[in-house]
């Protein structure tokens, strides 16, 4: 799903290959269209922790792993 801006009064929506003009559709799939958009955005939000949350992961393991080597 894609919004082309064929200009700011009447935005173009892409989807499956299709194209509608987002002003002429109805007020309750315009409501689906954003719940999409936020849940797309919180997908990213999560996907960007978790990659910041493996890199602190694999950071710790390096310290740990220096910190070790001083008791063999």
């Amino acid at each position: 799903m894609t919004e082309n801006n064929v200009n700011d009064n009447n935005p173009v929506l892409t989807f499956e290959g299709k194209k509608y003009m987002f002003n002429e559709l109805p007020n309750d799939t315009k409501e689906i269209i954003k719940g999409l958009q936020i849940a797309e955005t919180q997908v990213k939000m999560y996907e960007d922790t978790l990659k910041l949350l493996s890199i602190s992961r694999n950071s710790l393991a390096t310290q740990l792993r220096d910190k070790l080597k001083n008791y063999n």
